[in-house]
């Protein structure tokens, strides 16, 4: 599946971007939209993207989000002097009571799959990395530099870098501040696929089609489980099974999915 041609943005209405929102079936389309600057984020892409993932996590029809961009570049982060005031009065950009997009304290229940290509740089890295699942283009460059700025990642990239490609694989990047493909990011695990360019959203978009098929509940307590084990060690993670599992057992997409096994054909699953 090839990319669909993205439309390109009114920049000179949206001179601060923006991110544009559509719906697929079960899928969210979550784009950003500031072509001219690398797709670099402010206050205003900010605000929509939170606004964007609490869409996504609220509404029972909606189960998986894909991230992408517009244009030739995933983002290029933080335009730093639309930030600055944030910055120095360390006030949050996001609301803390919603969801978080870079997932630091509420997470979004429903899986992402992110699609990037380009300049993938320090905030536009850490989105990934709060995701689930991401696909790169192989012309994709990474770089989570924020040292070389006087600054320290804050958007979640020092923990996840560690996560995924654990702590001498992080540290080389996160310290060097150097700039690294697509290749390396897939070895540190930071991407699961790479493909040729024009093909990483649709590869994405594939993935998240195989998942929106699969028990929505059953999907959304895979990733909990998951984070407990991540937040909490594998006691914690084993103590959740019986209780979670007693839910899915009682819910109709599980009688749904026996009765599919016995028939031999597709379950359809409605999320209760």
């Amino acid at each position: 599946m090839t990319e669909t041609p993205a439309p390109a943005g009114d920049h000179a209405r949206h001179p601060d971007g923006r991110v544009t929102v559509e719906r697929r079936g079960h899928i969210l389309m979550i784009g950003f939209d500031r072509v001219e600057k690398m797709n670099s984020m402010t206050p205003k892409t900010h605000s929509e993207l939170q606004a964007a993932y609490v869409e996504l996590d609220a509404d029972p029809e909606l189960r998986v989000g894909v991230v992408y961009s517009h244009g030739d570049h995933f983002s290029a982060g933080l335009d730093l002097p639309k930030f600055l005031d944030c910055l120095r009065e360390g006030r949050p950009t996001l609301d803390p009571e919603k969801v978080d997009p870079f997932a630091r304290w509420r997470r979004c229940r429903k899986p992402v799959v992110t699609a990037v290509k380009g300049i993938t740089y320090t905030a536009g890295l850490e989105l990934l990395l709060a995701g689930d699942i991401a696909v790169a283009a192989s012309n994709a460059r990474f770089s989570q530099l924020e040292p070389k700025r006087g600054i320290m990642a804050t958007g979640g990239g020092v923990m996840r870098f560690i996560e995924r490609g654990g702590w001498g694989n992080a540290m080389y990047h996160l310290l060097t501040c150097d700039e690294f493909g697509a290749t390396e990011a897939l070895r540190v695990g930071i991407v699961q696929e790479v493909v040729e360019p024009g093909f990483e959203l649709g590869r994405a978009l594939e993935i998240a089609e195989r998942i929106a098929a699969n028990a929505p509940l059953a999907v959304q307590a895979t990733i909990r489980n998951g984070m407990t084990y991540l937040l909490e060690g594998q006691r914690a993670c084993v103590e959740q099974m019986p209780a979670a599992q007693g839910v899915l057992v009682a819910s109709e997409d599980a009688a749904e999915g026996v009765r599919g096994f016995v028939e031999r054909r597709q379950p359809m699953f409605k999320g209760r």
